[in-house]
């Protein structure tokens, strides 16, 4: 599954207060591989995460990481950018 989105945009829901999206360019047992990414810090925010995954969407992913591996053990969902619901 996660092969079917290399190259697409994710939002890659992680355990405690963050976020991350970004251009998924490779995974393997261990990390996942983001390019042209957002790490968000929810804590930073007057937000919930489905608001500001929604906002991502509407206004494009403001990248502040060129690259970053997130740890797949700390990934509780992946899904395409694209398949977020609009609020």
């Amino acid at each position: 599954m996660l092969e079917d989105m290399i190259g697409q945009k994710v939002v890659v829901d992680l355990r405690g207060q963050y976020v991350c999206l970004g251009t998924l360019t490779r995974f393997d047992d261990h990390f996942l591989e983001l390019h042209h990414a957002d790490l968000h810090d929810l804590r930073d925010a007057d937000t919930t995460r489905e608001v500001y995954v929604a906002a991502s969407r509407a206004t494009g992913v403001q990248r502040n990481r060129k690259r970053v591996l997130v740890v797949r053990g700390e990934v509780v969902a992946v899904s395409l950018l694209e398949d977020v619901v609009e609020l």
